[in-house]
């Protein structure tokens, strides 16, 4: 089930933002819980403990700490929650892109704007959620959800997983991985470099630039063709 957070200081606009999802999810037929907030510490705090959330509706200029403020401390914990600023100032809109924002949602326009918004993260989140790639062994068994792949690299005679949480070997070589998953979000940037585009922030001198701040080598060859991918796979998918 997506789990969505609604947070802003004023209950009116908590409201708001709740009766326009629950009308979205009405409308085209999609499940979440949606949990309330006035207060982005708040918030931080119960994501800190443990809860999880896939998609936060989050205000910008709330006391004590901003929602830009707050960002940072959400991330650490939700690398892939899809966060969606609300706010009435046009001025932070360029902020808001360095700290890995999906969408930014000025409050004179919210209903039109935020429900293109909503059919965007739906999709985004619905894309991978439950798709696995396993790695099974007569002493092991493993399963990876593929929205959590950042990259694939070569290792050796391995071919080496890595997620924002850990990373993992598997004995097969870096075709026969790329194979298996066959999906078209997996790309090569590199002969031993295969790397999931919906985490690429940004194709920057020569290379990949990732959610998680890693940048990884984009060959000279692949450069043009990695652009071209990533422009068609987002054309096609959002």
């Amino acid at each position: 089930m997506i789990k969505i957070a609604v947070c802003d200081d004023e209950q009116t606009l908590v409201s708001e933002n709740r009766k326009i999802v629950e009308q979205y999810m009405r409308e085209h037929k999609e499940a979440a819980v949606i949990e309330e907030y006035s207060s982005g510490e708040f918030l931080a705090a119960d994501i800190q403990e443990g809860t999880y959330f896939d998609l936060i509706l989050l205000d910008i200029e709330m006391p004590r700490k901003s929602g830009m403020e707050i960002t940072p401390q959400i991330k650490k914990y939700l690398p892939n929650v899809l966060i969606i600023f609300v706010t009435s100032h046009l001025k932070y809109a360029i902020d808001s892109f360095a700290l890995s924002i999906f969408r930014y949602i000025p409050k004179q326009e919210l209903k039109p704007r935020l429900d293109q918004a909503l059919h965007d993260a739906f999709h985004y989140i619905n894309l991978e959620k439950n798709d696995f790639y396993t790695i099974q062994t007569h002493t092991r068994l493993e399963k990876i959800l593929l929205k959590d792949i950042l990259y694939i690299e070569k290792s050796g005679k391995n071919a080496r997983i890595v997620t924002f949480y850990n990373q993992t070997k598997v004995r097969k070589s870096l075709s026969q991985v790329y194979e298996e998953i066959d999906r078209e979000e997996f790309i090569y940037i590199d002969r031993g470099c295969i790397v999931n585009i919906i985490h690429i922030m940004q194709i920057k001198n020569g290379e990949a630039v990732l959610k998680n701040g890693e940048s990884k080598a984009v060959s000279r060859s692949h450069v043009q063709p990695v652009k071209e991918l990533i422009a068609a796979f987002w054309g096609k998918e959002l």
